[in-house]
C-alpha cells in the first residue's frame, strides 16, 4: 500500500512538473508578443487565485472542508512567498547571464532538496538518490547544450539563479510538509495569497512604479539597467494568456505538487520535478520548431533514466 501511494505521487509530482516546463514555451511567445514578466506573472497569479477562489467555493457546497488553523494561514501565506520569489530571482538572474546557465542553476534544486532531507531526517541519502542526483545534473548540462557555448559568468547572475533555486526548493517543502490535513486546492489559494504579495511588489518596483514616478525610476535604476519594461500595464495578458498561464502555471501545478510531495518525500520528488527540463526542451522544439541537437536529447535521455532509476523499486514492488 505505501508503495502504491508512493507511486502516486511520483505520478502527481510528474504531471506538476511536466506543466511548469510545458508552460515556459507558451510564457516566451507572451515575450515576444511585447508582454514583460511583470504582466505574465500578474496574470497568473491574479487569475489563478480567481479559479482556485472560485475551486473552494464550490468544493465547499459539497461538502465539508476543513478549517485553515489560524498559525497555518501564516505559515502557509508565508511559504507560499517562495512561488513568486523563484519568478522574481530567475527574472534577475537572466538579466546578467545566459539562459541555459540560469537553468542549470535553477536545477540545483535536485541537490539542495537532497541535502535538506538528509539534515531533517538526519540520515545520509541513499547510493541510488546519490547516483540520480549527479545523472540529472549532468543531464542539464547536456540538455542545456551547455558544453558548446561560450559561457559569460556574471556574479550577479551566478547569486540570483541560486537564490532562485533554494525558493523553488522551499516550495517543494512546503508542498512535502505543511499543513498536509487540507486539500490541495485550498492550500495552494493560501500560497498563492503569499506568492502574489511578491508578484505586486515586483510590479509596481520594475513596470508601473519607475513609469509613474521619477523617484522610483531613479531608485529602479540603481538596481537595473533593463528599463524597457517600464509602460503602463497592459491588460490585454489577462485575455490573451492569463487564463491558460493561470491554469497551467499557478493552479495545476500547485495542487499536484502538494498532493505528490507528500507521498513521495522531498528528495525523491526533487528528482521527479527535473522532468521539466526535457518538457520544456520538447515543447520548444515541437511549438517554436527550435533546434535541438543530438547531445541535448541525449541529456534529456539521461534525466529520464536517473527518474526511473529513482523509482525502480516501486515498480518491481507493485
Amino acid at each position: 500500500m505505501e508503495n502504491k501511494n508512493i507511486l502516486k505521487g511520483v505520478l502527481f509530482v510528474a504531471m506538476g512538473a511536466s506543466f511548469y516546463g510545458m508552460l515556459a514555451t507558451f510564457v516566451k511567445v507572451a515575450y515576444e508578443q511585447g508582454y514583460t514578466t511583470a504582466e505574465v506573472t500578474t496574470s497568473q497569479f491574479v487569475l489563478g487565485i480567481i479559479i482556485l477562489g472560485i475551486v473552494n467555493l464550490i468544493m465547499k457546497n459539497q461538502m465539508t472542508l476543513p478549517k485553515v488553523e489560524k498559525k497555518d494561514k501564516r505559515k502557509l501565506m508565508i511559504a507560499g512567498t517562495s512561488l513568486g520569489f523563484t519568478s522574481l530571482f530567475y527574472y534577475l538572474s537572466v538579466q546578467y547571464i545566459n539562459v541555459s546557465i540560469a537553468i542549470v542553476l535553477l536545477m540545483q534544486t535536485v541537490w539542495i532538496s537532497i541535502l535538506v532531507e538528509a539534515i531533517l531526517a538526519k540520515q545520509f541519502p541513499s547510493a541510488k538518490k546519490i547516483i540520480a542526483v549527479i545523472l540529472v545534473l549532468f543531464g542539464t548540462i547536456l540538455a542545456t547544450n551547455l558544453v558548446n557555448q561560450e559561457v559569460e559568468l556574471n556574479p550577479k547572475g551566478i547569486f540570483w539563479g541560486f537564490l532562485a533555486a533554494c525558493s523553488f526548493t522551499t516550495t517543494m517543502f512546503t508542498s512535502n510538509s505543511m499543513a498536509n490535513y487540507l486539500p490541495p486546492y485550498k492550500k495552494s489559494l493560501w500560497m498563492l495569497y503569499g506568492g502574489s504579495f511578491v508578484i505586486v511588489i515586483f510590479l509596481i518596483f520594475s513596470q508601473i512604479g519607475p513609469y509613474y514616478s521619477e523617484n522610483l525610476l531613479n531608485f529602479y535604476k540603481n538596481v537595473s539597467n533593463d528599463t524597457a519594461s517600464i509602460h503602463p500595464f497592459n491588460f490585454s495578458i489577462f485575455t490573451n494568456w492569463g487564463i491558460f498561464l493561470a491554469v497551467f502555471g499557478t493552479v495545476l501545478p500547485p495542487i499536484l505538487l502538494n498532493k505528490g510531495f507528500p507521498h513521495t518525500g522531498l528528495g525523491l520528488g526533487s528528482i521527479v520535478s527535473s522532468l521539466e527540463l526535457p518538457v520544456s526542451v520538447t515543447m520548444a522544439f515541437i511549438v517554436l520548431q527550435e533546434k535541438v541537437l543530438p547531445i541535448q536529447w541525449t541529456g534529456i535521455a539521461i534525466i529520464i533514466f536517473a527518474i526511473i532509476l529513482s523509482n525502480l523499486n516501486f515498480k518491481k514492488s507493485k
